[in-house]
């Protein structure tokens, strides 16, 4: 028997919730593949995915069919005892990537904090307190835990909340000589996005990456790489370090794993993993069978040759498109990134209105993001269907007309 709900609407929002949020006028409400439709029924086209989360799109019936086997199972026991979920997924994550320890929470900043944890933790055990200091990228994003947000690079999330945690600094991205200085041997890790998102889908460069591995090793440091945005697909290969041919020590992942439902994933090697014995993490939900069921499917679906060489296809379409729109309307200077994760930037006509943009394509029936005031981003469904991308993008060129006219 189903309980008659309370309407609720948009207005509801600024009288019960924290406004740490500006949500949309509107409330989406269902979603297939990938469109969405909100409270009044209007269709829009999703090349936002929950911010490069709903990597097989709205109730991929692989997802739905996972995580309804499961609740009628088993939801949760905690890690006092292990599960089969976990351990399923922690085996497939393993046979595919360098990995040989799996580490599981809740989230992006969870994964990236217990990767923080762990290199301070490996480096004072092998070489004393001394050695504890992270080097992180300035305009880099790696959570939001007061940890996590020190690492990043982005002063306007860290300041105001007291002391920063210390032993931190940061260097241009995509600048190996200023890594080169900073570095020393009481670095213990460096921490780098393959793609930096939050800052505007900036992709690093093949010699910054083998780079920064070198200094690494050169040192005695641990490379990082935050693969929370890039990963399971999102570049059309399972992870960006694979793109680049770079190895990191530790790898942090979240976002599309779990293809909409929570989880986040630390990535490590046997000898490193071994430094958090037992006690020194630990996480009460991390691990769950829910987001294990969904994250297996995830896997199942997204590691197969069609999936991921399709990404590569439908970048193609993506820029090819957004290029000539950009150049039709003096929109865009450039059209950047790798895989489903594409960034369009603005011309110094529209610098900073990277908002009105995003606002023009949802009148239009489109869902876009921001990377920053000047950058749009696109993190669509890695299946996004064709028709839907042509869809979309007509629905981009309408928004961009108007824009221009008004």
């Amino acid at each position: 028997m189903s309980v008659e709900q309370a309407p609720v609407q948009r207005a509801d929002f600024d009288q019960v919730m924290v406004p740490n949020y500006a949500p949309a006028a509107f409330i989406p409400v269902r979603g297939a593949g990938s469109r969405v439709w909100d409270q009044s029924g209007r269709e829009l086209i999703d090349f936002a995915g929950g911010i490069a989360v709903n990597v097989l799109g709205h109730a991929h019936p692989a997802l739905v069919g996972a995580l309804t086997e499961q609740a009628n199972k088993l939801w949760h026991v905690s890690n006092v005892f292990t599960n089969e979920p976990a351990l399923r997924l922690a085996h497939k994550l393993v046979d595919a990537t360098f990995a040989e320890r799996a580490f599981f929470c809740n989230s992006g900043a969870e994964a990236n904090e217990a990767a923080f944890k762990l290199a301070r933790r490996v480096a004072h055990d092998r070489f004393g307190p001394e050695k504890h200091e992270i080097i992180a990228t300035v305009n880099s994003f790696h959570g939001r835990t007061l940890f996590t947000v020190s690492v990043g690079g982005q002063p306007k999330y860290s300041d105001g909340f007291g002391p920063k945690i210390t032993g931190i600094s940061h260097v241009p991205y995509n600048d190996l000589e200023a890594l080169k200085a900073q570095i020393s041997d009481k670095t213990c890790a460096v921490v780098i996005e393959p793609i930096q998102g939050e800052s505007g889908v900036v992709p690093a460069d093949v010699a910054y990456l083998q780079g920064a591995r070198e200094l690494c090793d050169k040192h005695n440091a641990l490379l990082i790489f935050d693969e929370v945005q890039t990963g399971v697909g999102r570049t059309g290969e399972l992870f960006a370090y694979m793109h680049y041919g770079v190895t990191p020590d530790i790898l942090s992942s979240a976002k599309s794993l779990g293809g909409g439902f929570p989880i986040g994933a630390m990535l490590t090697t046997e000898a490193l993993a071994k430094h958090l014995t037992v006690g020194t993490h630990g996480t009460t939900y991390g691990g769950n069978p829910l987001a294990c069921a969904v994250a297996n499917a995830v896997l199942d679906v997204v590691n197969t040759p069609e999936v991921l060489a399709g990404v590569k296809a439908k970048h193609q379409k993506f820029k090819a498109r957004l290029e000539q729109i950009g150049e039709k309307y003096g929109l865009f200077t450039q059209v950047r990134g790798i895989g489903l994760l594409i960034g369009c930037v603005l011309t110094d006509a529209w610098k900073g209105k990277a908002k009105d943009v995003f606002n023009a394509a949802e009148k239009e029936g489109l869902m876009v993001l921001q990377a920053g005031p000047d950058v749009v981003r696109f993190a669509p469904s890695l299946v996004v269907e064709d028709a839907d991308i042509d869809e979309g993008l007509d629905r981009f060129e309408r928004a961009a007309a108007k824009l221009i006219q008004a």
